[in-house]
């Protein structure tokens, strides 16, 4: 039992020991590292709506769920109940829910793209 018991914990250390093989963890991308070119033209339902599938927002923001209801056909007129200044992506709280509270993790792309949706007039197109 003891011999046993030295061969695994011979052959457990090295794999402890040099699992981790990164010598550095990938650069993080910060929000304002992102830039997305003022001529272009950011779609409700090409852009943001599918920022709500990728990150399976509708799990928890459905018809039956929490406010706003982030589902197909219904996304657009819940936001701008209270959740979207047009124009004014600083005091919309969808951007402030996402960009400060980290909710969901939503990447930089996406945070910038939903800014500057919201900063052009969040426009249903």
């Amino acid at each position: 039992m003891k011999k046993l018991f030295k061969i695994v914990l011979v052959s457990i250390i090295p794999l402890v020991l040099f699992s981790c093989y990164y010598d550095e963890f990938p650069e993080e991308i910060e929000q304002d590292d992102v830039v997305i070119d003022p001529g272009t033209v950011v779609s409700f339902v090409d852009d943001i709506a599918p920022i709500f599938v990728t990150y399976n927002c509708t799990q928890c923001h459905d018809t039956s769920g929490q406010a706003p209801d982030l589902t197909a056909g219904n996304a657009y007129t819940s936001l701008l109940a209270g959740y979207v200044n047009p124009g004014n992506s600083s005091t919309s709280r969808l951007y402030i829910q996402l960009a400060d509270n980290g909710h969901r993790n939503v990447d930089a792309n996406s945070l910038a793209l939903i800014k500057k949706w919201i900063d052009d007039g969040a426009e249903n197109n």
